[in-house]
């Protein structure tokens, strides 16, 4: 209730904000985004929609902010090349699998990515930004923890009032399993969009080489608690965790004592891609990345043949 006022002062600047109208980048842009402050699942979102649109014949690249990195842009992501100090954790990991562009303009990205033949545009967050035109917003949110209390930041997580943000809404993608979501999907699908639910499937063969081992699992992203379910869901035995701010960059002292820890309890270190970006191009922490294991995950939609159809 304190914060209330100031929630209602950023609400009514991101509300007018939202309705400005953005450049136009000469492809079709596809956002994935999200309501709401912190992470809610648009990283694999972002590489599942990548698999249909060249599944589809298409040419996607991905447009980010680049959020954690020092690079202006735009300049597209070289794994080889840069490291997520530079291009940001979340570019730097998808650019192993679809062509990513890293600009804080990101009209400027689109361009760069149209001039390298991009046939469609993926942009990487950036639904409340109004700097380029959308033509689809497809929204992504957590089952469990939907929209918090629903109050805008910095009295709540919301990055806006919500109304505005469901009439702008394409299309609802509700990951995992809960009903802290089903008020907003009620009101994305009362508006006439569609919702879909979907959920994070973790790669079989590592799953199947971390079963038997007693792990401690870590983890620097938006809810640390999702990565470790994962596991949990997948049979292993999650004996320790230690949780950190998404973004987080780790310290050589932190890698050093998640290493004694483990090593204390005879257990292996495991944590997320997203983690293993910020770890591996970290030369300071290079000589520990081999010894920690790395979960990749990949979404999974309910309704693949209806997404395909809007898209």
């Amino acid at each position: 209730r304190l914060l209330a006022p100031l929630g209602a002062l950023y609400g009514a600047v991101a509300a007018r904000r939202m309705r400005r109208a953005g450049a136009v980048a000469g492809v079709p842009v596809v956002c994935v985004g999200n309501y709401h402050v912190g992470g809610a699942g648009k990283t694999p979102t972002v590489l599942a929609l990548a698999d249909i649109l060249r599944g589809m014949g298409e040419q996607p690249v991905v447009v980010s902010r680049g959020y954690g990195g020092t690079v202006e842009g735009p300049v597209r992501v070289d794994p080889a090349r840069h490291v997520a100090a530079e291009v940001g954790d979340e570019p730097l990991m998808m650019a192993a699998h679809a062509p990513v562009i890293v600009a804080r303009d990101r009209a400027a990205g689109a361009a760069l990515a149209r001039a390298q033949g991009a046939s469609v545009v993926l942009l990487d967050d950036g639904f409340q930004n109004p700097a380029l035109a959308k033509d689809m917003a497809l929204i992504v949110i957590d089952a469990a923890r939907g929209v918090g209390n629903a109050c805008v930041f910095p009295a709540g997580p919301l990055r806006a009032p919500l109304p505005p943000q469901v009439a702008r809404t394409d299309a609802l993608v509700v990951i995992g399993d809960g009903h802290g979501a089903d008020g907003v999907a009620a009101a994305v699908a009362a508006h006439g969009a569609p919702v879909w639910r979907a959920r994070l499937a973790p790669d079989d063969a590592v799953l199947a080489r971390l079963r038997g081992r007693r792990v401690l699992a870590f983890a620097g992203i938006g809810d640390p608690q999702r990565f470790v379910a994962t596991l949990r869901a997948g049979g292993v035995d999650v004996t320790a965790t230690r949780a950190f701010a998404d973004h987080h960059r780790f310290s050589p002292e932190e890698i050093a004592r998640l290493v004694a820890d483990a090593r204390a309890g005879a257990l292996l270190l495991v944590t997320t891609e997203k983690d293993m970006a910020r770890i591996g191009g970290d030369a300071r922490l290079a000589n520990h990345a081999a010894s920690i294991a790395t979960l990749p995950v990949k979404l999974i939609f309910d309704d693949t043949t209806g997404l395909r159809a809007l898209l």
